[in-house]
């Protein structure tokens, strides 16, 4: 299985409160990741480019164009939008 190339490279960011994460998303992870992990990421954001907006991290990662994340930066392959994603009312 190869892994598909690398299309954008987006860094990650800090935010102060974290926002709102559908329960699909937090069950989905619930083995894969610690809870004290879970929370830290939760407070972790990336402007995400397929759906040009702010997207919490842990959406990212159960993004099917996520590729990995290396010192700070995602790699996504630009495949599809994050099924998860809900708009942010500005």
């Amino acid at each position: 299985m190869s892994v598909p190339p690398t299309k954008y490279e987006v860094p990650i960011f800090a935010v102060e409160k974290p926002s709102k994460m559908p329960k699909e998303v937090t069950s989905q992870l619930k083995g894969v990741v610690s809870g004290k992990m879970m929370g830290r990421m939760k407070k972790e954001a990336v402007k995400c480019p397929m759906v040009n907006d702010e997207v919490t991290f842990l959406v990212c990662f159960t993004c099917p164009s996520f590729l990995r994340r290396v010192k700070g930066v995602v790699h996504c392959a630009g495949l599809q939008p994050p099924a998860y994603y809900k708009p942010s009312r500005k």
